[in-house]
């Protein structure tokens, strides 16, 4: 998933110019000579160890917890750099379904225990690595930040989060930055690496000098085409049992959904995505008119919009990281 409505584990280095041959079960295969590339692009992605910070503010007196918060999300304020003014990232971390501060500890306590044991962190530096490693493979001329990325655990009393949203938000949106929020249902944790690649997809697309990103100008169909190269990075790497983002998996064949999101893909603004996109019940949350669509039929759609595109052209998804929209939309749909 993608730009939220409200919008140390290190590993750093040379890239190395190789990557498994098997990831999650799906077959990779590099070119050598453009897999060379990689002995001249130098990127560091930190994958923050947020394991015991979150343990030491879930066991800190009430009155200690918004500051012991604050600190801990302190290297990711550049998430919001295009807001006016100074951000509450403690707010921000709400607003996001991050982990409550005034209840719900000891079940909090033990889903970030799961999240350890499931050693989500290591897991998800190590998928974000491959993953850079066969995108550069496939486009070594892209620009290429260095990535901070943030891993909390959720809400389990926000009933948006742990329903319609399945328990997982994330977002790959601002360039440098990946937050990725679960609640460690055993589906999340299967889908760890695949839902950091997806965010790293968007992150990639939309660093400076590749797509350009303007939320007041940005169609419909620009996001949701990136949801479906997104989806379909993932699918690259672990497969469509894994790669799919859950909430758009029940629409994916629904005809009449898909004729509704296709209706609305010139809308512009980001204001308007969270209902054309995410869905109503997202709308709802944040205050957007609904629509009338069901929970990540955005998805659905950008899915099938690029799955048609890539069987037309024999492209890769990681080839088309920077398709323009209106190209993939117009292939597709013809």
């Amino acid at each position: 998933m993608s730009r939220s409505p409200f919008l140390f584990w290190h590993t750093t280095g040379w890239l190395r110019p190789a990557v498994p041959d098997r990831l999650g079960g799906a077959v990779i295969g590099l070119d050598p000579d453009a897999a060379s590339v990689f002995n001249v692009v130098k990127v560091a992605i930190d994958v923050l160890d947020t394991y015991p910070a979150m343990r030491g503010i879930l066991l800190a007196p009430l009155e200690q917890r918004s500051a012991l918060l604050e600190q801990m999300l302190r290297p990711v304020a550049g998430m919001y750099r295009y807001f006016p003014g100074e951000v509450d990232l403690v707010a921000m971390h709400r607003m996001g379904s991050g982990f409550p501060l005034d209840r719900d500890e000891e079940r909090c306590r033990a889903a970030l225990e799961v999240l350890h044991d499931a050693d989500a962190w290591s897991r998800i530096g190590r998928a974000l690595d491959d993953a850079l490693a066969v995108q550069l493979a496939a486009t070594p001329g892209i620009a290429v930040p260095d990535i901070t990325v943030l891993v909390v655990v959720g809400d389990p009393g926000d009933a948006y989060f742990m329903g319609p949203n399945l328990g997982m938000t994330a977002n790959g949106s601002v360039s440098g930055y990946l937050f990725l929020n679960f609640w460690p249902y055993p589906e999340n944790l299967a889908r760890l690496e695949a839902a950091a690649v997806h965010e790293l997809n968007h992150n990639l697309r939309y660093s400076p000098g590749n797509v350009v990103w303007n939320p007041a100008t940005a169609t419909v169909g620009e996001q949701v085409v990136s949801e479906g190269l997104a989806d379909a990075f993932a699918r690259q790497l672990y497969g469509d049992e894994l790669g799919y983002t859950r909430i758009g998996v029940p629409h994916l064949h629904d005809d009449a959904v898909f004729g509704k999101v296709v209706s609305g893909l010139q809308v512009t603004g980001m204001q308007n995505f969270a209902a054309w996109v995410h869905g109503d019940a997202t709308a709802a949350r944040f205050g957007a008119t609904p629509v009338g669509l069901p929970t990540g039929a955005g998805y659905a759609v950008g899915n099938r919009l690029v799955d048609g595109y890539l069987a037309a052209t024999g492209l890769a998804a990681a080839e088309a990281l920077l398709a323009d929209a209106a190209e993939v939309i117009r292939v597709a749909t013809t």
